[in-house]
């Protein structure tokens, strides 16, 4: 039979107090001692930015309390109650929250890396030696209405959990177990879900426009009334390397004297709507300057250092791609496609021809949530329209780019690099 079990109520004092001992704990500091809080009622307090990592939290009532950044890795917090609490940026890296209640909570850009969010319920031997079920003001598993837009899900399970109307936008869950799980009306928009479990599932009403969906199981997933417009999944999208009748490698070849000689050799290339995830060559530290390759779809592409040098690419899927060093200048990616890509110390400054001719970077109204520019050359680059919101911008060169009426929600920049760039009708900048 369920038990009620009282909680013990701390004050704000008497959490720091255990916290700072926690912390000496994990530093390995003479006097400390892990945190014990099962059972304590520690709704409303402010935990943002403590280590608590490995803690047991065992039952505890976090409810509306503010738990941003802060570090929970590995701890125990089986049975929680976390409604309405603030989690946003917070590492939960292989947490034990099965049976815990998120209705509610904000998980924005969390880290719930390979964590355990399956349902569960406690019990206890009662002084005659039998197991009785200790009942906590929750429900298990459950995640109605919380937000993990932007979260990482990677290899969390989340089988059989309740998580109706919640908000997933842009969330990685590469390999996440949701069998079984309840996911009525829940928004995936943009999530990646590649290599996913979703066999079973309960989707009905849900939103997957723009999901992808790549290596996915959907073994009798009620997609009833879902949104699937738009979603990445294993068929071809557009056109197949098959309708070449000589190998793509050869095509490069003669693309690359092509570029060489002016036009005066060989051919250039144009992969226009053609599918590349398959059977494509490594563009790494390719040559492929002025390839036209407008919607077509490159994603997850290794890309590292490629030369893009005034290529065309409007509308292309580049989504996770790694373009860490690659020459980009001149190129144009107008509406493409590049969540989380990464393009650290990427080369998007201007192509110069000559003292008067020269080619700008062309990123206006592309997709670029969560995109790491980090030691990027932004120089002169049009984002006029552009969504960067979550994007790391820190340590890039941004002089005179047009930032004008793009979006720029949780973007992480430095100040001084906003002098001479252009603003007008910017959304989201906060400094």
């Amino acid at each position: 039979m369920n038990q009620p079990r009282s909680l013990t109520r701390l004050d704000q004092a008497q959490l720091d107090a255990v916290i700072r001992r926690h912390e000496m704990f994990r530093n390995a500091r003479m006097g400390g001692a892990r945190a014990t809080l099962s059972f304590c009622d520690l709704s409303g307090l402010n935990l943002a930015g403590r280590d608590l990592a490995h803690a047991d939290l065992v039952g505890a009532s976090l409810k509306g309390a503010n738990l941003s950044d802060a570090r929970l890795d590995c701890a125990a917090m089986f049975a929680c109650d976390l409604r309405q609490a603030n989690l946003e940026n917070a590492s939960l890296i292989k947490t034990d929250l099965r049976g815990a209640c998120l209705r509610g909570a904000v998980l924005i850009g969390a880290n719930l890396f390979e964590a355990d969010l399956r349902d569960g319920s406690l019990a206890e031997k009662d002084r005659q030696g039998n197991l009785r079920t200790v009942q906590v003001d929750n429900q298990p598993t459950e995640a109605s209405g919380a937000d993990l837009s932007g979260a990482n899900l990677t290899n969390a399970r989340l089988s059989g959990a309740m998580a109706i109307h919640t908000d997933f936008t842009d969330a990685v869950m590469k390999g996440c177990k949701l069998v079984r799980a309840t996911m009525r009306g829940a928004n995936f928009s943009g999530s990646n879900l590649e290599g996913a479990d979703l066999s079973g599932a309960d989707m009905r009403g849900a939103c997957l426009r723009g999901a992808i969906l790549t290596g996915a199981s959907m073994t009798m997933t009620d997609l009833t009334d879902a949104d699937i417009e738009d979603t990445l999944t294993d068929a071809p999208v557009g056109r197949t390397l098959a309708e070449f009748d000589r190998p793509l490698e050869d095509l490069l070849r003669d693309h690359i004297i092509w570029v060489g000689t002016g036009g005066a050799q060989g051919a250039s290339l144009d992969l226009a709507e053609f599918d590349l995830r398959h059977d494509a060559p490594s563009f790494a530290h390719g040559c492929l300057t002025m390839l036209r390759a407008p919607r077509a779809t490159f994603y997850g592409l290794d890309m590292t250092s490629v030369q893009l040098q005034a290529a065309v690419l409007d509308g292309a899927d580049m989504r996770v791609c790694k373009l860490h060093g690659a020459d980009l200048r001149g190129i144009s990616l107008k509406g493409a496609k590049l969540n989380n890509a990464d393009l650290r110390n990427a080369n998007l400054r201007p192509l110069v021809f000559d003292e008067k001719r020269s080619m700008r970077s062309e990123l206006a109204g592309a997709k670029l949530r969560y995109v790491d520019f980090r030691g990027a050359c932004l120089r002169g680059v049009s984002f006029a329209g552009a969504d960067l919101s979550f994007a790391n911008l820190i340590g890039c060169d941004m002089a005179k780019a047009d930032f004008s009426h793009a979006k720029l929600f949780g973007a992480k920049l430095e100040r001084k690099a906003l002098e001479g760039v252009i603003l007008d009708g910017v959304a989201g900048l906060k400094l």
